[in-house]
């Protein structure tokens, strides 16, 4: 199904006949955009400068300024259209960021992380609070259990794991002590906190 690289094949998917963990590849046209709608290009109300981000995810402006200009993590509910306008990202993209910056701390393969940036950005919001990522170095699975989790390191194929709600609590609350701005009209929160908004988002939608 894949590569050593954990880049052949398709689109990611459970292996044929059964469940489990399984590997994300880094084919970019496999994988959905984000699938919310209104405000900016996510749907977001409230959105994040870049050195918010930075603070957030525990990353250099630096390395924020190259993934953005390289495509690796890019603002989704505002890039920078020139000099003078700002980026804003998501909740979404700061979590990415973070996890991102903990991939490359522990050495794996720069298109394997692309990988999962994608796949990350096409999935729920549920999915991700319960997701967790393992990797051996030089694959990125996907797991959504302690079965599957276990199912690999068994396997020998986890050497380590980012459990991405844990991920998702460490941004939300570096966020809720830092400035938001909205996106409609500008205005600075001052220690808003994401899961506000994502608690709206989620009744809306319950509707």
């Amino acid at each position: 199904m894949s590569s050593a690289d954990g880049t052949a094949g398709s689109s990611p998917g459970r292996v044929s006949g059964g469940s489990g963990p399984y590997p994300l590849h880094s084919s970019a046209g496999d994988f959905g955009a984000e699938t919310d709608t209104g405000q900016g290009q996510t749907g977001e109300a409230v959105g994040y400068r870049g050195p918010t981000a930075c603070a957030a995810a525990g990353i250099t402006y630096r390395q924020l300024d190259y993934w953005a200009r390289t495509g690796l993590v890019e603002p989704s509910v505002r890039p920078a259209y020139g000099s003078g306008t700002q980026r804003l990202y998501s909740f979404r993209d700061v979590v990415v960021l973070k996890i991102v910056k903990r991939f490359l701390d522990t050495g794996v393969a720069l298109q394997n992380i692309r990988a999962t940036v994608q796949h990350l950005r096409a999935r729920g919001f549920r999915d991700l609070e319960r997701m967790t990522l393992m990797s051996d170095g030089a694959t990125v699975y996907e797991c959504s259990s302690p079965d599957e989790v276990v199912s690999l390191l068994q396997g020998g194929q986890g050497v380590f794991g980012i459990a991405v709600g844990v991920v998702w609590q460490d941004v939300e609350a570096a966020l809720s002590q830092l400035h938001g701005e909205r996106v409609d009209t500008g205005e600075t929160l001052v220690g808003h906190n994401p899961a506000d908004e994502l608690a709206r988002r989620r009744r809306d939608r319950a509707v």
